[in-house]
């Protein structure tokens, strides 16, 4: 059924009313927030974001934000909050409470307990008159004039502004903290994202047997070596240990379309006596980008400058680097 309304150009008036949103809070941002993030930085406790309805949906994402970048937060629902909630609550934590309007009764009756309990107050509220914002001890004005629907009722550019607002404080904070990638990967360790972070080459590279021969083997024990490690290459090692080179596959190939008399050809003058080469303390995704950047599919893998293994294109794709 053909819809007379046109959806295209609705979808585009949401966008650009919530984005414009964001645009007029981000303008507005001043000195009080900074003030805010401040007291935040020096505050011991934890962040306990509260709310009711969709602000309580919002205030949850936030505090997954807050906790995965390193301040640590928890959410408490608005409505239990008064049915023992409240327990949760240390002394040295702050309050963030995200109502649109501040107004609602649930909010009304939790502002002085919260008070009671000696906490500071956090209002991220859209109504600066209100009597969430006029208790509070922070505003961060989460202003939004109207919502995104036809009958501005439905909550949309004000949870959208929350949401954003939330992110600019997690941000914020975890700027002023020297939050760094390696911190990232402490909360992150599983799933695509995480590995990108903290798997390294020494994680990697012993789940394969090594392959090698000395100089003098000849290129049939050297093409047993490749097909039975299956890395499709093998490094070139003198007797002590030291690696002089690497054979691949490919040269193999190569040296088979150019010689018919191979049985006497030596190791030495069909290897690549110049192997990239990577450490084992390399995260993973340094040997994606070498791999890339020479266009070739095996590290040889050093640990103290002796070649101790092998790290390949296959191991990154089952890791789930690339």
């Amino acid at each position: 059924m053909k819809l007379n309304k046109n959806i295209q150009s609705t979808a585009k008036k949401v966008l650009t009313q919530e984005a414009e949103a964001i645009l007029q809070v981000s303008a507005a941002i001043n000195s009080e927030f900074e003030a805010c993030v401040e007291h935040l930085l020096a505050n011991p406790g934890r962040i306990v974001f509260t709310g009711i309805g969709k602000s309580a949906l919002i205030a949850q994402k936030i505090v997954a934000t807050l906790n995965s970048t390193g301040s640590p937060a928890l959410f408490m629902h608005a409505a239990d909050a008064i049915h023992g909630d409240l327990g949760m609550i240390q002394r040295g934590d702050s309050v963030i409470c995200i109502s649109k309007s501040g107004d609602t009764p649930e909010i009304k009756v939790l502002v002085p307990l919260i008070k009671r309990l000696g906490v500071s107050l956090i209002a991220m509220v859209s109504n600066k008159q209100s009597y969430l914002a006029q208790q509070s001890d922070f505003v961060l004005h989460a202003q939004a004039d109207s919502e995104a629907d036809l009958l501005n009722l439905a909550p949309t550019t004000s949870t959208t502004v929350a949401l954003a607002l939330g992110d600019a404080l997690a941000v914020c904070l975890l700027e002023c903290k020297g939050f760094t990638s390696q911190d990232f990967a402490k909360y992150h360790p599983g799933g695509a994202l995480g590995k990108r972070l903290y798997l390294k080459v020494a994680d990697i590279y012993p789940q394969h047997e090594f392959p090698h021969i000395l100089p003098q083997a000849s290129i049939q024990e050297a093409i047993h070596e490749i097909s039975s490690k299956r890395l499709g290459a093998t490094t070139v090692m003198n007797e002590h240990e030291e690696l002089l080179g690497i054979i691949t596959d490919g040269d193999v190939r190569r040296m088979l379309e150019k010689q018919q008399d191979w049985a006497n050809i030596q190791i030495v003058h069909m290897m690549n006596s110049n192997p990239k080469t990577i450490s084992s303390e390399a995260f993973a995704t340094e040997a994606l980008s070498m791999m890339q950047e020479k266009n070739i599919t095996q590290l040889v893998v050093l640990e103290k400058e002796k070649a101790v293994g092998f790290i390949h294109l296959h191991d990154l794709l089952r890791e789930g680097i690339v």
